[in-house]
């Protein structure tokens, strides 16, 4: 089976309750971090929580919240 590609939203009127959301993720610099597109990396500069900034080897990109698909190692 295939995943969705947007998560189910709540609805207010259900008796169910809501699932909770996923903890914000924190990264600082120094942080060694792997992206499912650029591969492995280490962060170079964070910008309050709205984005940071990754050496990826051959390429520095700016990476935005919610940082989907990256994780730290």
């Amino acid at each position: 089976m295939t995943k969705p590609a947007a998560p189910k939203r709540h609805l207010p009127s259900s008796p169910f309750k809501a699932p909770p959301a996923p903890p914000p993720k924190h990264f600082a610099v120094g942080d060694q971090v792997t992206h499912d597109v650029y591969g492995l990396g280490r962060v170079i500069g964070v910008e309050d929580g709205t984005a940071t900034l990754v050496d990826f080897g051959s390429v520095q990109k700016r990476i935005l919240s919610p940082y989907a698909k990256m994780v730290k190692l």
